[in-house]
């Protein structure tokens, strides 16, 4: 089935495109709550509300080609991940001056396998990790999330530099590890 023929056939409430669908797109969107939440527990609640979120408002989806379902599935599942860590009182945002700065070269992250650059993320300070997911993932600009987060643009941004440094850090420390 294609992305279209999927949305089609859970507009008209066919069982099987939406099995179909959430085939299709459980792994990324499942990745996605990774990426911001951390907790497999939680995550599998928040794809469970994202699912039954998209199929009962799948009228207000526009299909824009392929990939789109795809876009709109993980702009569901980010803002719901969000709007669960503001509920739990869970997003905070660091404002430590510390944060050591990376090694002259930046990391080469093609060396480090992709489980575990998506572990170190979801290691990231919550404020780190929003704003690093929001930017990086979701190509938001510092505008946007400040607007969606409650917070100034210039904290974004240093919330930004702060993930990267903080992830650099994390990198370099692997590739030491794993250098033997």
């Amino acid at each position: 089935m294609t992305e279209l023929q999927i949305v089609k056939g859970v507009k008209n409430g066919d069982r099987e495109a939406m099995r179909t669908m959430y085939d299709l797109l459980a792994g990324s969107a499942m990745a996605t709550a990774v990426r911001y939440l951390g907790d497999s527990d939680e995550c599998r609640d928040v794809l469970q509300d994202c699912f039954l979120r998209a199929f009962t408002r799948i009228d207000e989806f526009s299909y824009r080609g392929q990939g789109s379902l795809r876009a709109w599935m993980t702009r569901i599942v980010a803002n719901e991940s969000i709007n669960r860590l503001k509920r739990h009182d869970r997003l905070t945002f660091l404002d430590e001056e510390n944060v050591e700065a990376p090694e002259e070269e930046p990391p080469d992250i093609n060396v480090v396998p992709l489980e575990e650059i998506n572990r170190m993320i979801a290691a990231l300070p919550t404020g780190y990790r929003v704003v690093f997911n929001q930017f990086v993932f979701e190509h938001k600009s510092h505008k946007e999330i400040a607007h969606m987060l409650g917070i100034r643009e210039n904290s974004s941004a240093s919330q930004l530099l702060r993930a990267k440094r903080l992830l650099a850090k994390m990198i370099h420390q692997y590739k030491r590890e794993h250098d033997d």
